[in-house]
């Protein structure tokens, strides 16, 4: 199968080539090798044999050729991260998402697949259930209420407490422009796939974990910004009582879902979660990663939280097991191999401190009120 994979230079997107590569496909990827992922042009664990067109995937003229002679489309390429560049976010995950299904449409082109990389981040807060009132999926915890160190939801209800639950796909509640983008993504990818007749599916990748995702996001990636602390010697910092609950999957659980929607018929037309299946608070992860450096340095509770972030979600991914995926790694895997891929990176010691100046420069990470 011919396949081109978007994105594909990035930490998902070279994996998933690695395995397709493997299996015998031929792959092309389309990348625009931007900042701050790529700071060095193409990157040296590029798949031997993939071509690389260097463009960005909302570019018709980059985009059309490679579509023309396509079976089957990973459209893993995103802008991420927690920052205030609102429109960017919708720009390139939304638009870019439409444009394939336009071209497709209009050259009458026959994709046999096209599978879209969602997050978590749509499902937003998540489901949880109020012993008085039922089910409830809360809006975004208030300033006012994270100023104060109040860091649990209320039912919007009765106020009452309310207790977590695993997250299934039919939630959808994003509550910040990644997460809003994403299901704006899944929406156009879906619907317009059944109108055309464009075999389509979308994954909700929860937090991925593994060797090459990016040490120079500001925001985005715990086992990076853990793995960092503890290999230049300091202790993590962990936002609001670091008691915040997340599911975390290793990369390669995340190619093995990738490869496994990309030929079931099953997969077509649905949006899957693809999470580890364990949660985890923030204190636990971070504790993994301690132990795989073998600190004595615990981590610490600062007082501060990054306005916007989601307090517990975690994702029941019973749809996907129902196509023989599980997932078979566990953090303490991911966290082994991201370490050792740091120890051959340079220049690591300006990392943290860069991205924390740009965070407290937009006003991401703010103090609790004495």
């Amino acid at each position: 199968m011919r396949v081109l994979v978007t994105g594909g230079a990035g930490f998902i997107g070279s994996h998933t080539c690695d395995r397709l590569a493997r299996l015998g496909h031929e792959v092309t990827v389309l990348d625009a090798l931007t900042a701050p992922v790529h700071r060095d042009g193409r990157p040296s664990y590029l798949t031997p044999g993939v071509e690389l067109v260097v463009g960005d995937v909302r570019d018709r003229d980059a985009l059309a050729p490679l579509l023309r002679r396509t079976d089957a489309v990973f459209h893993l390429a995103a802008y991420q991260d927690y920052l205030t560049d609102f429109s960017r976010f919708t720009a390139v995950n939304v638009v870019s998402t439409a444009l394939i299904y336009e071209i497709a449409v209009a050259e009458g082109i026959d994709l046999q697949r096209v599978v879209v990389a969602s997050s978590q981040s749509a499902m937003g807060e998540g489901l949880y259930v109020c012993e008085r009132d039922g089910e409830q999926t809360p809006d975004m915890r208030s300033e006012a209420a994270l100023a104060q160190g109040s860091w649990e939801l209320c039912c919007p209800e009765c106020g009452g407490a309310l207790e977590m639950q695993r997250t299934p796909e039919r939630v959808s509640n994003p509550q910040n422009a990644y997460g809003m983008s994403k299901y704006g993504q899944e929406m156009v990818a879906l619907n317009l796939g059944r109108r055309y007749n464009v075999p389509t599916v979308a994954l909700r990748y929860s937090i991925v974990q593994g060797p090459r995702q990016s040490v120079y996001n500001a925001y985005s990636g715990a086992c990076r910004i853990f793995c960092l602390h503890y290999l230049l010697g300091s202790a993590p910092v962990l936002y609001e009582d670091g008691l915040a609950i997340r599911d975390y999957v290793n990369i390669h659980d995340v190619v093995d879902a990738n490869v496994r929607v990309l030929t079931d018929v099953r997969a077509i037309g649905r949006v899957f979660n693809v999470g580890g299946g364990t949660p985890y608070t923030t204190a636990e992860f971070a504790d993994v990663v301690r132990r795989q450096y073998r600190s004595d340095l615990a981590p610490r509770v600062s007082g501060e939280y990054r306005f916007g972030d989601t307090r517990h979600i975690f994702s029941a991914i019973d749809e996907l097991t129902g196509l023989d995926w599980t997932p078979r790694r566990t953090p303490a895997n991911s966290v082994a191999e991201y370490a050792a891929w740091l120890e051959d990176l340079p220049e690591l010691d300006r990392v943290l401190s860069e991205a924390d100046n740009r965070m407290r420069a937009l006003g991401v990470v703010r103090k609790v009120l004495s």
